[in-house]
């Protein structure tokens, strides 16, 4: 399970859209399963088939989640034309087992949000909890 504020989800929409015709990424940084900010990054990849987080935000990222007893707990990427699901490229460049790969899709009207486990390129969908809408917990699972 990952759980994400509403002004999180949003910043990742936002990302997303910006970066647009090219795919949209950042990372994720909180405490193992809660996302406590977004942290957007250009594509250095200059891509709409790919990402790649600019290696400054990176490390300046992971400097600030250790000073702020924080940790990095995973990336977020958008699909411009498909569905938010890895990819083969995903999967092959899923960098830490223990992290959350969430997707944007863009493909259609309404923005999907999904996020993934990707562990020896098994991919696992996991239940996301969207806190802050309307007071309540909502919860998303395929």
């Amino acid at each position: 399970m990952l759980r994400i504020q509403s002004e999180h989800r949003e910043a990742m929409i936002a990302t997303a859209i910006r970066a647009l015709p090219n795919e949209g990424c950042g990372l994720l940084v909180g405490r193992s399963d809660e996302v406590v900010e977004v942290v957007p990054s250009p594509n250095v990849a200059d891509s709409a088939r790919v990402y790649e987080i600019d290696p400054g935000v990176l490390l300046r990222t992971f400097r600030h989640a250790e000073v702020g007893g924080l940790e990095v707990i995973g990336a977020f990427h958008s699909h411009t034309h498909s569905a938010a699901h890895p990819s083969p490229t995903d999967v092959a460049q899923a960098p830490d087992p223990s992290w959350h790969y969430v997707l944007v899709s863009l493909a259609d009207a309404a923005t999907d949000l999904r996020s993934f486990r990707i562990t020896g390129g098994e991919i696992v969908e996991e239940v996301l909890v969207f806190e802050g809408e309307e007071g309540h917990a909502a919860r998303r699972r395929r």
